[in-house]
């Protein structure tokens, strides 16, 4: 079954100066993606939820909570009371990944599950007909501006055949290094939720730049 592509912008790399200006110029997005990252995990700190629940006052796009940290049972109440309405949680972050996705389906919100490139699918199986998205990194995760691992591709591919074999209702996306030509390249292997942060923010039209997102998806 074909569906609407996603398109899913990081603010990681907008201007946190301007930040209500860079939201208003995604306005037709389908979701805000936010890169919430400890330093430990990842090589990286960004934000937290006091920045993430000021957001939720002034855009009307859902947004997704990537929790690239250690430990992330601990900041998953702060991310709903923030107001997010889905968590994506890392596979590789904790032993009790059936628990803390039938939690945050219990609390009402989305569930995500986040792997990085080099996590195999076979920690997927049990969460799986639970999970709205499964979320591929297709780069290292911990900085934006990196290039698509190419090999990922395979992995898109093998999750979209499990998937539909299962007949599941669950979005795969893809994380990192996303821009028109490797946007095509995920979207023929599987793909359907895109997550674009340097593609869309630095673009002099971000609004242009999702466009060209979803007009890629049309003629593909």
């Amino acid at each position: 079954m074909t569906r609407p592509i996603q398109v899913a912008p990081s603010i990681l790399d907008a201007d946190f100066a301007n930040l209500h200006r860079e939201l208003e110029k995604i306005v037709t997005a389908d979701w805000l993606h936010l890169d919430i990252m400890d330093g430990h995990f990842v090589p990286n700190l960004s934000f937290g939820p006091p920045l993430v629940k000021s957001l939720r006052g002034k855009t009307k796009l859902p947004m997704d909570a990537h929790l690239m940290v250690d430990n992330p049972e601990t900041l998953i109440p702060l991310f709903i009371e923030a107001g997010v309405e889905m968590i994506t949680v890392h596979l590789e972050t904790t032993p009790h990944l059936h628990r803390l996705v039938s939690w945050i389906r219990a609390e009402g919100l989305m569930a995500g599950v986040a792997l990085n490139p080099s996590t195999p699918l076979d920690g997927l199986q049990l969460v799986l007909p639970d999970l709205d998205l499964v979320l591929l990194m297709t780069v290292n995760p911990g900085y934006g501006g990196q290039k698509l691992i190419k090999g990922v591709l395979e992995k898109v591919e093998k999750l979209r055949k499990i998937i539909n074999e299962r007949n599941l209702n669950c979005r795969i996306g893809v994380d990192g290094g996303i821009n028109l030509e490797t946007a095509g390249e995920a979207i023929a292997a599987g793909a359907d939720h895109l997550v674009a942060g340097t593609y869309v923010f630095g673009s002099p039209e971000p609004a242009a730049a999702i466009r060209s997102l979803r007009t890629l998806c049309e003629e593909g």
